[in-house]
């Protein structure tokens, strides 16, 4: 009896697979062009990184980060009151460890780096106090992942309770509640910015964004002739005109609409604009998730006896929604990014701030360092999401068949 082997199991030799000769030779210098291409690849990155790598260490005045840094990241907000804003950070870490430790069955390094995340930001030049704060983000986590491995199939249920929760207490806190005096008194929405303005925007455009989104795509293909009309209005009006003319209109004309003794905050009208413009993309993202869905997912349901609420919310949704996760992803990172046009609201997000620190006279000729250390903090949010999306695409079996 012959037994064969499939193609995709066999094995390359030893050499290969533990050797790093072996894998130079195999990927980079299997051949007399591959070789030629691969140390024309290594002085072309020498020429461009010597020069940058140069400048980062040599040249750079990264002074203007590290005495600014607070303003990066949390703009104009009280120093006295600044003990909320770490508040909320704790209790973030600690959902965040909650979660993993209830949802993530084996070890991943993912959650390693993530915990040691903290311990990095610890080595740069923070005052002792908050190096001992930045620390303090890791032993929450640890805390909420020790909890959550101690009963993980109970806490699963609580952690998704204390993502639901923890949105409106984190506002609460940063917020506050006893008017302008006392122990934690209301800070005007006027002095929040930095960092904590941009993730606020983000994360609240894409939370209400959504179920608006998903009411919009349904709307759109609903048989009611007033509701399909209303939806298509909206979404094509909304998409047809750039974020910054929305922004506009909810700064200088809504004002004209309301009653003079109405003053609605300018963070409101940032977040309403920002929700409106993203609903209206997210709606045409999950219409074509609920176009790839074949007809006969709606024919079986209804066999089965399902009625039409619950053939789309417990069929056809999830699968539409699974099937887009992709487009989503890439809408909320671009979402993220759009969140520095709220300057024009007199806002001043992370950019706007590096804009006013470049103002001042003592930090002239600095524009470099300031830009790439945003571009920095962008590019750690946007990769992050982009990673968290693909080891959920990957939980989900998605794109396997």
């Amino acid at each position: 009896m012959t037994t064969t082997t499939a193609k995709s199991k066999v094995l390359p030799p030893p050499t290969e697979r533990y050797s790093l000769l072996g894998w130079l030779h195999k990927n980079l210098f299997s051949t007399w062009y591959n070789a030629l291409l691969t140390l024309f690849a290594a002085w072309l990155t020498y020429a461009m990184l010597k020069p940058t790598l140069t400048w980062i260490f040599g040249e750079a005045r990264w002074d203007v980060i590290s005495a600014n840094l607070k303003l990066f990241m949390i703009g104009r907000y009280p120093i006295e009151q600044e003990w909320r804003v770490w508040a909320a950070l704790f209790l973030l870490t600690w959902v965040i460890g909650l979660s993993w430790g209830s949802w993530v069955k084996k070890f991943e390094l993912s959650g390693l780096v993530l915990l040691l995340i903290p311990v990095f930001m610890a080595l740069l030049p923070f005052s002792m106090d908050d190096r001992l704060k930045i620390l303090g983000l890791s032993v929450f986590s640890l805390i909420g992942y020790v909890i959550a491995k101690s009963q993980p199939a109970t806490f699963s249920k609580v952690s998704i309770f204390a993502w639901l929760l923890y949105f409106p207490v984190g506002l609460l806190i940063i917020r506050g509640l006893t008017g302008d005096e006392g122990f934690f008194p209301v800070v005007d929405t006027q002095l929040w910015g930095g960092l904590m303005l941009t993730v606020l925007l983000s994360v609240l455009g894409i939370m209400f964004s959504f179920p608006i989104g998903v009411s919009l795509a349904l709307g759109r293909q609903s048989k009611l002739p007033i509701i399909s009309w209303i939806s298509i209005g909206f979404i094509e009006t909304i998409r047809g005109v750039p974020l910054i003319t929305i922004l506009f209109m909810m700064d200088l004309m809504l004002p004209l609409f309301l009653p003079s003794e109405i003053r609605i905050e300018s963070i409101i009208r940032a977040l309403v604009g920002i929700t409106f413009f993203s609903a209206a993309y997210m709606a045409e993202n999950v219409r074509g998730g609920l176009q790839s869905i074949p007809r006969g997912q709606h024919e079986a349901s209804h066999a089965l006896g399902l009625s039409g609420f619950q053939t789309m919310a417990f069929i056809i949704m999830p699968q539409a929604l699974r099937a887009v996760i992709p487009i989503l992803v890439s809408q909320f990172i671009g979402l993220l990014k759009d969140t520095t046009l709220v300057m024009i609201l007199s806002l001043f997000d992370i950019l706007g701030i590096g804009k006013a620190v470049l103002g001042n006279p003592d930090y002239i000729g600095t524009s470099r360092e300031v830009y790439l250390f945003i571009a920095a903090v962008f590019w750690i949010l946007s990769y992050g999401m982009s990673y968290a999306s693909q080891r959920l695409e990957t939980a989900l079996g998605l794109g396997e068949r």
